[in-house]
């Protein structure tokens, strides 16, 4: 074959895949840029600074005249009173309960609120949900199932100092207000049109001082009260 059939072929093939690029991308458009569910993290980074960490948060707030869904971190494991009264001149959208028990980890659970009723009813209720799930986690057996034994048991309390996080949605003035406030540690919000199924949730806890690194777990379980 002489040069110029060997250029003719190279110029059939280059149309070819042309041809095969423009049908793939006509069947597959491309993804749209909406966050998937899970890719808006509210919390510190495995093992970043505390101090780093809550030096950047004040520039997360919304603009002026935007609302947006933000994590209020507390200084402290809280009574569900207590928590409301923290964030008093936001909504709330979910709960993040702990019962804290000194070198035992114990499980963060996030509890969705429902819409449409008194913010004490709501936080009330999930607590509730919460204090079921830890009751079906204490059938397992071994270290596990007394650990949920004790959470359990402390959740059933209405006045447990459990509530460790709240999800709530604000505006500048109101986020601002949340985080002066002396039971407050941190808030970070996340961008405005944020939903809540694209949040990620992890929550600094009172005992990550330096790094937010996982808590031991070396410590005795305690008798469930």
């Amino acid at each position: 074959m002489n040069t110029r059939g060997r250029l003719a072929v190279l110029a059939g093939c280059v149309l070819v895949a042309l041809a095969v690029a423009w049908y793939a991308g006509s069947q597959h458009p491309p993804s749209s840029a909406t966050p998937a569910p899970g890719s808006v993290r509210l919390g510190p980074e495995a093992g970043e600074d505390v101090a780093a960490y809550l030096a950047r948060l004040p520039a997360t707030l919304p603009p002026d005249r935007a609302r947006a869904p933000a994590l209020v971190q507390f200084a402290a494991e809280t009574t569900a009173q207590d928590a409301l009264a923290a964030v008093d001149g936001t909504t709330l959208v979910t709960a993040v309960f702990r019962v804290p028990l000194p070198r035992v980890q114990t499980a963060l659970r996030f509890v969705a609120l429902e819409p449409g009723v008194p913010a004490a009813t709501a936080l009330d209720s999930a607590r509730v949900r919460a204090q079921r799930a830890a009751a079906a986690e204490a059938l397992q057996t071994g270290r596990p199932g007394a650990v949920a034994a004790v959470e359990a048991a402390s959740l059933d309390r209405a006045d447990c100092r459990c509530v460790v996080a709240l999800v709530v949605e604000g505006d500048r003035a109101g986020l601002g207000a949340v985080a002066g406030r002396a039971a407050v540690r941190a808030v970070e919000a996340a961008p405005s049109g944020t939903t809540d199924g694209e949040l990620a949730l992890a929550p600094l806890l009172p005992e990550q001082t330096v790094r937010a690194d996982p808590p031991p777990d070396d410590g005795p379980v305690p008798a469930a009260p």
